[in-house]
Formats: structure tokens, sequence, C-alpha cells
């Protein structure tokens, strides 16, 4: 009921060893109990949403200023209110049966309430996933724009969210087209993709019965590396793996663990890993070049120059990059280094070709290529 209160599935070490260790920590707000809707439960509108945020009856209100007031003085201060509400009702996935005003309205209250009670409160939209709906980001934005109030108030919302699967270049081209739709109506918010992943169901060691998207192992390693390089060369501020682990999965369930279900390492958790050790701090815009066959992506950082490169179809190749120093090293997805030195300016590279089960969903075996001393 109204008075429960149940913390325990965040336990407050957790949450001191991720503020001593800088970590930024997103909460996520959505579900609506069966006694604060006249909805359905978990996606019902909640009760009392258009009523004053200060009247004790608008019930989601109420829950905003209770969570950030407990958990701002923890170190959390971003919140990203609900979860894909342009998921039908009748689609898996569903999970908010309101109206896109609805949704509107559901921000701002929380967007306000937020600010009142926690002045370091950053406000995320909801994970937009994009090919449920390729035209719900347009309808919030007119919705919003059609309130004289949400100019007032930044439009009450600080960072886009986005959740990107399977296709590995439709990370940099949806992070691209996000950020133009919302330049067309003059803003220009941080693009975060919180979630981002292929998931494997030829594992193994956790086989997955699934009719679309055929990824193995490798492809999974290759994977993130790719939607990393290519999520930052289209402008996005942050990017997220959905998932470290996959806890009380039942035997043959979809897994997107970095980690399996008994916490053995898939390679992608070396990729992962490769990746934001090898890219921690750069800074500047990032590069990109891409031809037909293959993808290049150019990275600064201090004195450093990573640049990321595959393949994108099934067939190998060579690649001549040139060089900025006479030597450099190679480095595959798992960590593994050797050098390379430069040849009449130029670094020749050999990519693997991208492993093709239906399409070429996922490009080759990327390689980062490091060039230190770099002025």
């Amino acid at each position: 009921d109204a008075d429960d209160w149940n913390t325990l599935h965040v336990l407050e070490e957790w949450l001191e060893e991720a503020n001593s260790q800088d970590r930024i920590v997103l909460g996520l707000l959505k579900n609506t109990p069966a006694w604060a809707t006249d909805g359905e439960p978990f996606s019902g509108v909640p009760r009392g949403l258009y009523l004053p945020i200060d009247d004790p009856q608008n019930l989601w209100a109420n829950y905003v200023k209770r969570i950030v007031e407990y958990y701002g003085p923890r170190g959390v201060h971003h919140w990203i209110i609900w979860n894909e509400p342009e998921i039908e009702a009748g689609v898996y996935g569903h999970e908010f049966d309101g109206s896109v005003e609805d949704y509107v309205r559901l921000l701002q209250v929380a967007y306000l309430v937020a600010k009142e009670h926690d002045p370091e409160a950053v406000i995320h939209l909801a994970g937009y996933s994009y090919w449920h709906d390729p035209g719900y980001l347009a309808e919030f934005f007119e919705a919003l724009e059609a309130m004289p109030e949400a100019a007032e108030s930044d439009y009450f919302f600080d960072v886009l969210s986005l959740h990107i699967y399977f296709r590995v270049e439709t990370v940099g081209e949806l992070v691209r087209q996000v950020d133009e739709l919302q330049n067309s109506y003059g803003l220009d918010k941080p693009i975060w993709v919180n979630e981002t992943n292929a998931a494997p169901n030829l594992d193994p060691w956790w086989p997955v019965e699934r009719p679309v998207f055929q990824v193995d192992l490798d492809q999974q390693a290759w994977y993130l590396v790719q939607a990393y390089a290519l999520g930052f060369a289209a402008g996005a501020d942050s990017i997220g793996v959905y998932k470290l682990i996959d806890i009380l999965l039942p035997e043959g369930g979809e897994s997107f663990g970095i980690l399996r279900p008994d916490y053995s390492r898939r390679p992608a958790y070396l990729a992962y890993s490769t990746t934001i050790r090898l890219l921690e701090g750069f800074s500047g815009p990032v590069d990109m070049q891409q031809t037909e066959d293959y993808i290049v992506v150019s990275f600064r950082k201090n004195n450093q120059f990573v640049r990321i490169l595959w393949a994108r179809k099934d067939t190998a190749l060579d690649v001549a990059l040139p060089a900025l120093v006479e030597h450099g090293n190679l480095v595959d997805y798992s960590g593994r280094m050797e050098p390379v030195a430069a040849e009449d300016g130029h670094y020749f590279i050999s990519l693997d070709g991208a492993r093709c089960y239906d399409e070429c969903d996922i490009g080759g075996p990327p390689l980062f290529l490091i060039e230190d001393g770099v002025l």
C-alpha cells in the first residue's frame, strides 16, 4: 500500500562503493502498483497525475519527492523517467498505457518535483527503442512544444536516452537522427545510449532458440567495440552495455550479459574492458572514415592517437592508414597487443571479414591502432 517503503533491492553498500569509485548511478522510475492507478497494474497512468504537484493525491509527485529526498544524500541524482513508453499494449515489452501527452505530464511532474527537492537532480528521458514506433519521439517533441510552460523549465528533461541493439551501424545512425530531430525543435540535450548489445544465442554454454539475429560469442564482443566507436563518432555523450549479468534467468532464456548467469566471462567482457581502458580520457571530436568495405574511427587522448577499424563485409582486406609516428601497437578486442611499424608513412593492416549468418549486421573483428607521442 501507500505506506510501504522498501529499499532492500538497492543495498546501501553498493551506493557507497559507487561513490568511492566516482561512478554515476542512474535510477529508473517506472511501474505503477495496483493501488496507485485506475488502469492496469505496472503500466497504468499514476492516479492524480494531473493534480498540482503539491497535492497529496498526486501519487506520482509524492513518490518522486520521497525517492529524491532519500537517495540524493546517498549520492544518486540521475533519474530515468519510465522505460520505452512507445511500445504498444499487447506487444512484448509494453510498460506504459498512457498517451504521449500523459508521458509528457509524467516527465513534467518528475522534473519539477526532483529539481525542487534535489538541486543536483538530472532527469533522463525514458529509453527510446526507436523500432517499435519510429515516430514517437517526434510526437513527444510536438506535445512538449505545445506546452507554453515547457520552455520555462528547460523542457522538463536534461538527457535523451536511447536503447539500440543487434544492428551495430544503427547505433551511429540513430544517435545522429535523434540529434537532428531535437535540433529541429531548438534543443541540444546530451544523448546517452543507455542500452546497447547483441545478445548471443549461439553460445555453446548457454544456447538460445531465436528466429532472428543469429549472434555468436565473437560477434557479441566485436559488436561492443564497434558500438562504442560509432556512438561516440555520432556525438553520444555516454554509452552503456545492457547488461553485466543476467540474474535468475531460466535455462534457455535470452541472455544479454557479458557475464553468463553462472558468472563465467563471455568474450564480450574482455571487449568491454579493453574498450573502456583504451578510450578512457579521450577528448575533442571523434572522427570517422567510412568506405564501402571498412570503417575507421579516430580518438585523441593526451599525446596518444587511437584508431578503431574493422571490415564491414564478409571479405578480408588490407587497409593502409597514414602513420603519425614510426611505431605503433595493434590491439585486438581481448587486449592482446603486438607492435606494428610504419612503411613509407603508412601502417598496412589486415582485417578479417565479418561473419554474416543472415546479413552483415555486425562488422568483422575490430582492431585498435595505438600511437603514442602524437602532438
